[in-house]
């Protein structure tokens, strides 16, 4: 290949110049929360009061009454379902787009998970999709805010409320994110998060729920914290529950990275514009479209089409090795959730009986997205202009060279 000299990939010059910021990024603030527990001797969340505090401040900056710190959001889409009574026999809508445990926290609820189609360009739930699946074992809807774009919102609840279904937004990807001025997460009858070691803030791992309801709340809570009511010394445990308590030192670092999600954000959303304008030049690049109700779209991921035709039929993986090889990380978009192998291979512990697949003539638009869509992780928003010129670039020199 006459290009091959050229491409980092083999030995060429990068793209890239200058590193990234770093991520997980921390500062004083989470050394000095982290002190205070270490110092305390109080790490355990009944006897602290870091993980309340954080508790507390997420709630508000998410227009909601209540939040639960939990160990990670994978177990606060288990928590919020098994809190509304999800269990054998119900179904639960999903996305056939998001991450895996979207669809593995309904399974483990013992319920089905029914696969749904996306819009093409949002990637987010189609909410006629939505409706056209419900049936009389519809129990809960789970609208997923991919990259924290958000779902549309006002149709899928109005839909929801219509045919008594609950909805839980999945807004893992959504930290401060908002729906026509409204926070992500407070839409629904809960919302859920994800402090996992790349989202937005981070402890590592962590999550938590957020509700405006005190019922949900309390049965949430008692449920988590392994079914013993608050302040019980006498092991009553009232409700069958599990151990789903965050700790005091992800609660100390998520109050150093609350400090700064706003900046943050602010700072993704200006450098997404901009390498918007870099990219609106290249032919076979297409970034995720930002509808007008995303009126705050915090940019987990900087998602975009892309198209072989315009690259020499380069496969997308290839074209993925060749931009990580400029000093750029990027990654495929997630399959379609009944592609991935244990769902083929029915391998659900006996929890939901035999999946039958979904057709695929009802998910195009989800398969459209799986084997399209490229992905950058957000931290590469929080440089400046010059990194965003190097992303495009790097895009712009493998163009060149395999259309050479």
């Amino acid at each position: 290949m006459k290009y091959q000299n050229n491409l980092a990939y083999y030995g060429g010059e990068k793209a890239k110049g200058k590193p990234f910021p770093r991520w997980p990024y921390f500062d004083e603030n989470e050394r000095n929360e982290i002190e205070e527990v270490l110092d305390t001797g109080n790490w355990w969340r009944m006897t602290g009061n870091k993980v309340k505090t954080f508790e507390k401040k997420f709630a508000q900056m998410h227009d909601t009454k209540y939040c639960l710190g939990v160990t990670n959001g994978t177990h606060a889409l288990e928590l919020a379902l098994t809190t509304l009574g999800i269990g054998k026999g119900d179904e639960v809508i999903v996305p056939a787009i998001t991450f895996i445990s979207t669809a593995t926290a309904v399974i483990y609820c013992n319920a089905k998970p029914v696969l749904v189609d996306v819009h093409r360009d949002t990637y987010c739930m189609d909410a006629d999709a939505f409706e056209k699946a419900i049936t009389k074992r519809t129990k809960a809807v789970i609208p997923v805010h991919m990259a924290g774009h958000p779902c549309d919102m006002d149709k899928i609840c109005d839909i929801a409320k219509r045919h008594n279904i609950y909805v839980i937004e999945d807004a893992a990807h959504g930290h401060g994110g908002k729906y026509k001025e409204k926070s992500l997460g407070s839409l629904g009858d809960i919302g859920t998060f994800s402090f996992q070691n790349g989202k937005l803030i981070t402890c590592g791992e962590g999550g938590a729920i957020v509700t405006n309801s005190k019922e949900i709340l309390d049965k949430a809570f008692l449920i988590h914290g392994v079914g013993r009511p608050l302040g019980d010394i006498v092991y009553e445990h009232s409700v069958l529950g599990s151990n789903y308590r965050m700790n005091e030192f992800q609660g100390a670092i998520l109050l150093g990275q609350l400090s700064r999600l706003q900046l943050f954000n602010d700072k993704r959303v200006q450098n997404a514009k901009k390498l918007n304008r870099f990219l609106e030049d290249v032919q076979g690049i297409k970034p995720q479209t930002v509808l007008d109700y995303a009126t705050n779209m915090p940019y987990y991921m900087y998602m975009f089409e892309y198209d072989p035709r315009y690259f020499g039929n380069l496969e997308r993986d290839v074209f993925i090795e060749l931009l990580k090889a400029e000093g750029v990380p990027a990654f495929c978009c997630f399959p379609v959730l009944s592609e991935t192998r244990f769902f083929k291979n029915n391998s659900f512990y006996g929890k939901i009986p035999k999946y039958i697949d979904s057709d695929k003539n009802i998910l195009v638009n989800a398969y459209d997205v799986a084997n399209s869509v490229v992905w950058i992780p957000h931290y590469t928003l929080l440089g400046d202009e010059e990194d965003m010129f190097e992303i495009a670039s790097a895009i712009k020199k493998i163009q060149k060279y395999v259309n050479k």
